[in-house]
């Protein structure tokens, strides 16, 4: 861990650990906000793939919406999601195989990330993205989600009526919202009471607990075909909880495991392109 961030992390762990002894809510509610909130910014030039691409624009919410599109219009269309902290720039290499495959692409930074607005997102405003998408851009058949956007995109789907003739490519996505609160908890050294306290504000926020705002539980609901493709050595999203889902045996679903390539490395990787590409 740099320097930078393990100061930030003792800042933020000690401004909660003031909230907490005052209030478990107030604590909770501080926390809740961090954990909505995007932690990087992508200030790199776009790689030159998006030059080419029609610009698009799009309102959910209060956020005003960036995306891309290439080679419009096609019968067939993919849609490629981004991470937490991330951008769609990070997945400038699926393009051109995907036009090359017919595909019409698309592509938006979700509420908070890359060129859009906002501060802050929680899974069911970037579900709410997915479906504006679809709605104004689509039908789409073909969806490559990373990490958060797995997440995003499993609770879409696991809503949608008809999932005939789709492809779902879910690379190491966040399969359990308690997990990552788990991990997030630790990490800023957050109580239990706390953390309870967070769990009562998903639920009042979406409906849900945040054990049934998982891939697991969406996956008993998708049909459409997914390959999900996870490293072995993920720190962010575990192997073990998407192991889990490997086990129920769902006959729609098969999963591509790898070895060394983490949470990051594994959607550059060209063999893990390569089984995409040909998957879809």
């Amino acid at each position: 861990m740099k320097l930078a961030q393990k100061l930030v992390i003792g800042y933020y762990r000690a401004k909660l650990n003031i909230f907490a002894k005052l209030s478990k809510r107030k604590a909770a509610e501080k926390a809740f906000e961090l954990f909505c909130t995007p932690y990087t910014v992508n200030k790199k030039k776009a790689p030159a793939v998006f030059e080419k691409a029609e610009k698009l624009h799009l309102k959910v919410e209060h956020y005003n919406l960036v995306g891309y599109r290439w080679n419009h219009p096609q019968p067939k269309k993919a849609l490629i999601l981004h991470g937490f902290s991330s951008t769609v720039k990070k997945f400038d290499h699926f393009v051109m195989p995907l036009v090359k495959k017919g595909y019409e692409v698309i592509a938006f930074d979700a509420p908070a990330h890359g060129d859009s607005s906002g501060k802050t997102i929680n899974v069911y405003q970037y579900r709410d993205t997915i479906k504006k998408v679809y709605e104004r851009f689509g039908p789409i058949h073909s969806f490559i989600a990373h990490s958060f956007g797995g997440l995003a995109l499993s609770v879409f789907m696991e809503e949608q009526a008809y999932q005939e003739n789709k492809k779902l490519v879910l690379i190491a996505p966040a399969t359990e919202t308690e997990s990552a609160l788990t991990s997030f908890a630790a990490v800023l050294k957050i109580d239990e009471e706390v953390k309870e306290e967070m769990r009562k504000i998903i639920f009042e926020k979406s409906g849900h607990t945040a054990d049934t705002i998982s891939v697991r539980h969406a996956a008993q609901k998708i049909k459409a075909d997914v390959l999900w493709i996870h490293d072995e050595d993920d720190d962010v999203t575990p192997w073990a909880d998407a192991e889990k889902v490997q086990q129920e045996n769902h006959p729609n679903f098969q999963f591509m495991l790898t070895k060394g390539l983490g949470h990051r490395r594994i959607y550059r990787d060209n063999k893990v392109k390569k089984a995409i590409i040909e998957f879809l």
